[in-house]
């Protein structure tokens, strides 16, 4: 179960590494809409895999991958962990407090050091814009990045498209892409790299995005990047198929965002009253953690037929092995993943 040969859509993309000809995964920016899509359809066997009793493979059987997170994290560090250890790779987690980096240590030197030991594959979760970038130039093997600042997080957006893609088929919609759906990203936008690349990988796969958030928390320029800007919660949900909800990071705030969390619950909360504005069908979204009773309430959050936000969880294991098994074939020598010419 490692070859995009055997699958279905294969006639959609390449054939071999030039499905998907990248050595990197560090934005949802620097793909095209197929190599999304293969990416999407790769995850759709470890979703089969998961859902088995015996969850396991031994398709990275011999391979080291560390997880370097120099950022908290509770989701995206356990699934990489899972997804890696169901691939049969060895795989050490850093976290920043046992680092050197506590000791004054620059990235570069990190880079340097994570690459003398002579890893696989590194996932890099850090809170500065481009640091995964800056690391996937001084090392020889892949790099994932987890979330690097306010830019961007490729594999939340992966899995948020998987997530809501397995919802539509269970709805009995068969398209693979979203073109026609209206999908709303509401909250803190100013500083989520999720709400960035999920712009950009929902835009790809056919999705009309709005964003909607309170001016302060709104980016300028957004409307650049070809998302419809709402500051009017109410509005945004008119006619919306989708809503994505986002937690304010008041980590990464400096200074007065918001009146008070109140305020904010009162004109940005989805509610359930709130969601009656949307279609009668529309699915709710959120990429975590919740903050229950400020972005979203409760009896929303956990709506049986609305609600996928479980799932995205379990749809993330699936797309960090995707991703782990297709970065790591050209070194592992799987037939037709050889250099891209």
């Amino acid at each position: 179960m490692t070859s995009s040969d055997t699958s279905p859509h294969a006639a959609r993309y390449p054939a071999g590494a030039l499905a998907f000809p990248h050595r990197d995964l560090l934005g949802i920016g620097q793909l095209e809409r197929h190599e999304i899509l293969f990416l999407l359809d790769e995850a759709e066997q470890w979703v089969a895999l998961n859902r088995q009793r015996t969850k396991h493979s031994d398709a990275l059987a011999g391979l080291t991958i560390i997880n370097a997170f120099f950022e908290n994290s509770t989701r995206t560090l356990l699934s990489f962990e899972i997804a890696g250890k169901r691939l049969g790779a060895d795989v050490v987690n850093m976290h920043a407090a046992q680092s050197s980096v506590k000791k004054g240590e620059t990235l570069i030197d990190t880079a340097i050091t994570l690459n003398a030991m002579r890893a696989d594959a590194i996932v890099i979760r850090h809170g500065s814009s481009g640091a995964t970038g800056l690391i996937a130039d001084k090392v020889d093997c892949p790099v994932l990045n987890a979330g690097d600042g306010q830019h961007e997080h490729p594999t939340q957006a992966l899995l948020d498209a998987l997530a809501l893609r397995h919802a539509l088929r269970e709805r009995g919609e068969t398209a693979d892409d979203f073109t026609g759906l209206v999908i709303v990203i509401c909250g803190d936008i100013l500083h989520s790299r999720v709400a960035r690349s999920n712009l950009l990988c929902l835009q790809a796969l056919g999705a009309t995005v709005r964003l909607c958030a309170p001016p302060a928390l709104m980016p300028s320029g957004i409307e650049g990047m070809g998302a419809e800007v709402f500051h009017d919660f109410d509005a945004a949900l008119d006619g919306a198929d989708v809503a994505m909800m986002l937690r304010l990071q008041t980590e990464r705030m400096n200074g007065q965002f918001i009146p008070s969390a109140r305020e904010y619950h009162y004109l940005y909360g989805l509610t359930k009253a709130r969601l009656e504005k949307a279609k009668s069908d529309t699915l709710v979204m959120h990429p975590g953690p919740m903050n229950r009773g400020v972005e979203i309430d409760s009896e929303v959050a956990d709506m049986i037929d609305r609600s996928i936000i479980t799932q995205q969880v379990e749809m993330g294991v699936a797309i960090r092995m995707a991703c782990l098994d297709v970065l790591t074939r050209r070194a592992r020598g799987v037939e037709g993943w050889g250099e891209v010419a």
